[in-house]
């Protein structure tokens, strides 16, 4: 009789709790090759006056469809998230677009995030607390500025989306603080976009593309730095405040 050990039991665990991330993993990267034409900005004008017209006709079906599709895009990474923001804009407006936007690349995001604890981050956050030196020391500095850093990412225009799903997860965020820093740090980068895509119809008419540096703008660009050093500014105190009581 083949006696199964208890270390066993937990890599056969460990292995199970892997599979939702690395499903995530596997469509996203299958999705890179074959959703790349189909999550265009190319395929929104091709296909507005069929979406305008559903929307017309259906619109809170429109509203589910679209959010349900943001959603899965998020949820795995695909190609066009900014294309979907800007979509948000041009079937809905400004507002409620917005709305829709923020909320269902929140959903999507919190997917990632929750695929991402179970599969790794709580024993990894796990293994840093149990350790020494350093790593404990880089852990106690991240769990003193969760809100600052959490902030920090969604906020910072450079900071992959993907990239800002994953890292709250290997630490040992919560959920509800990944949630609600997310939902209100995509906030001002949504409304930028969501208006672009509000505004769409005239870039089709003239036979454009839009502007997606806009976000790069000094005069868009200088509030959001401004809402990133205010994030920053309790590390900052913090940090000073640890120097004097040295």
């Amino acid at each position: 009789m083949v006696q199964v050990t208890e270390t066993d039991r937990d890599e056969k665990t460990g292995w199970g709790r892997l599979v939702p991330l690395l499903a995530i993993l596997a469509v996203a990267v299958l999705g890179a090759f074959t959703l790349k034409d189909v999550l265009s900005f190319e395929s929104l004008s091709q296909h507005r006056e069929a979406l305008i017209a559903y929307r017309d006709t259906h619109y809170l079906g429109a509203v589910l469809v679209f959010m349900a599709v943001y959603v899965a895009i998020v949820s795995f990474s695909l190609p066009g998230a900014t294309v979907a923001t800007l979509t948000g804009g041009f079937l809905f407006g400004t507002f409620p677009g917005a709305l829709f936007n923020v909320g269902a690349a929140t959903v999507g995001a919190v997917v990632i995030f929750l695929a991402a604890r179970w599969g790794l981050g709580e024993r990894l956050a796990a293994r840093m607390d149990a350790s020494e030196g350093r790593v404990k020391a880089i852990k106690r500095g991240i769990d003193e500025n969760q809100w600052s850093m959490l902030f920090l990412i969604r906020l910072m225009p450079l900071v992959p989306f993907f990239v800002a799903n994953l890292v709250p997860a290997l630490v040992g965020v919560s959920l509800w603080r990944f949630a609600l820093s997310t939902f209100v740090g995509i906030i001002p980068g949504a409304l930028v976009y969501t208006s672009v895509g509000a505004g769409l119809g005239e870039v089709f008419a003239r036979g454009e593309t839009p502007d997606l540096g806009v976000i790069f703008e000094p005069h868009i660009l200088w509030p959001i730095l401004g809402l990133c050093a205010l994030a920053a500014l309790p590390m900052v105190i913090r940090a000073v405040r640890g120097r004097e009581a040295l």
